[in-house]
């Protein structure tokens, strides 16, 4: 690294070098989109992260997406604690499940009943086995930048960390599954058509981010979504929406709310646990009794509904269902910080386009919009990097990687907003010098 004071985190990396792949857990966390050594997170508190060697960060990641209302939130710690009491792990039913299904169900506008899993990834696989159980069909299309976690059938030109580490197609993927999956270009309806008059009555789901997160942010354009809506309509394919990143983050109903536009199946995941590790998967009610013990599409889990989970996302459900403010605050807050950075870069002459949805944003070094993976991909790299470095030494942790959204929690306030007005204004200069 740079000018960070990093020696307990630059050891504990090496350390972690010697006992796992990369150092890390998730390979986004390693740095090597931007160059350095990652650091090592010690805790963190409202708006801001510190790391092992004791360095403060206004957090823009916030655990990629769930900690809308900041970390360490003190009624959402309280009910962790309150559930630890009673124990760690039932294996058996518990009402936190009935509860937060119920509000899961009250807020997302196509869920009407819903299965808990694990994570995001588990929540999408289990969907795409759902809607093909549901279909009799075997094939899936996706959209090329798309990231839905790292199943098998998703890991085909893949974005996220796997455009992160330039192996977009991982090996281990069989060619067998890979023939399943059709991948389209986003924002792109006509790729779509195509692919469904390729395949007549082979497709059994379209899949997709309403807002991508996972190639930058990148919102849908005019009619594209609508455009998926009525395909799936016209071809009795299942539309899928994975707002496992936009769930809960862009209004209450996620982006089905905020667009207007209603899936047959919905993903979710990070936000309904508070933090907590959590997935899960809903939609029609004659598409979610196929599941078993309802139905004959197998899904299971030991920790599925885990009571500490459950509490502390059903908490976070209850904050945001109960401030008809919030929403529209997080926006404020996130323009704000892109109003600056529009104003600073725009003054220093750097090519540059800035991508936001509600309190998620990119910037991408390039003059042309970005509306899909080409886009994003057609971007400056080494200027990106430039830009994290700079933010970084002046105490503001942005997703290191061009290829991910940055998320803003409510906890930024006037002070927050000072020290990333300065960090902006840095970065802008450090730019124009390159």
């Amino acid at each position: 690294m740079r000018k960070l004071n990093n020696t307990r985190s630059k050891s504990l990396f090496n350390h972690a070098l010697e006992l796992m792949p990369g150092g890390v857990n998730s390979p986004v966390r390693a740095f090597r989109s931007v160059g350095g050594d990652p650091l090592f997170i010690a805790r963190a508190d409202g708006p801001y992260m510190y790391d092992a060697d004791g360095n403060a960060y206004i957090d823009l990641i916030n655990s990629w997406g769930p900690m809308i209302l900041g970390h360490n939130h003190p009624k959402i710690r309280k009910a962790v604690i309150e559930a630890a009491e009673d124990s760690l792990s039932f294996g058996a039913p518990g009402e936190k499940e009935v509860l937060i299904a119920e509000k899961i169900i009250k807020m997302v506008p196509s869920v009407e009943k819903v299965r808990m899993v694990n994570s995001g990834t588990e929540a999408t696989m289990s969907a795409i086995r759902v809607a093909r159980g549901y279909t009799g069909r075997k094939k899936i299309i996706k959209f090329e930048g798309c990231y839905h976690g790292h199943g098998d059938s998703f890991l085909i030109s893949a974005g996220s960390g796997a455009a992160t580490m330039g192996v977009p197609d991982s090996p281990g993927v069989t060619p067998g599954t890979a023939q399943d999956t059709l991948n389209a270009i986003y924002n792109d309806i006509d790729s779509v058509v195509a692919l469904f008059e390729a395949n007549p009555g082979d497709i059994a789901a379209v899949i997709v981010e309403p807002v991508a997160g996972n190639m930058g942010c990148i919102p849908p354009i005019e009619g594209f979504l609508e455009g998926l809506r009525q395909l799936c309509i016209d071809h009795d394919s299942v539309l899928i929406f994975d707002e496992v990143m936009t769930g809960f983050r862009l209004a209450r109903g996620g982006a089905q709310e905020l667009y207007g536009v209603i899936p047959d199946m919905t993903t979710l995941g990070k936000i309904i646990g508070g933090g907590m590790p959590v997935g899960a998967y809903g939609g029609k009610k004659e598409i979610m009794e196929k599941v078993a013990p309802a139905g004959s599409v197998y899904q299971a889990g030991t920790l599925s509904g885990n009571p500490v989970s459950m509490s502390a996302g059903l908490t976070m459900l209850n904050l945001l269902d109960g401030d008809m403010e919030i929403y529209s605050t997080l926006e404020q807050i996130t323009n704000n910080i892109t109003g600056k950075i529009e104003s600073e870069f725009g003054e220093s002459g750097i090519e540059f386009t800035i991508n936001q949805v509600g309190s998620m944003f990119s910037v991408f070094f390039r003059k042309d919009p970005v509306k899909n993976f080409a886009d994003a991909v057609d971007s400056r790299k080494e200027l990106f990097t430039e830009y994290f470095w700079t933010m970084l030494e002046n105490g503001i942790y942005l997703p290191p990687s061009p290829f991910e959204s940055a998320f803003v929690s409510i906890t930024i306030g006037d002070k927050e907003m000072e020290r990333l007005s300065t960090g902006i204004e840095l970065s802008a200069k450090a730019l124009k010098n390159r």
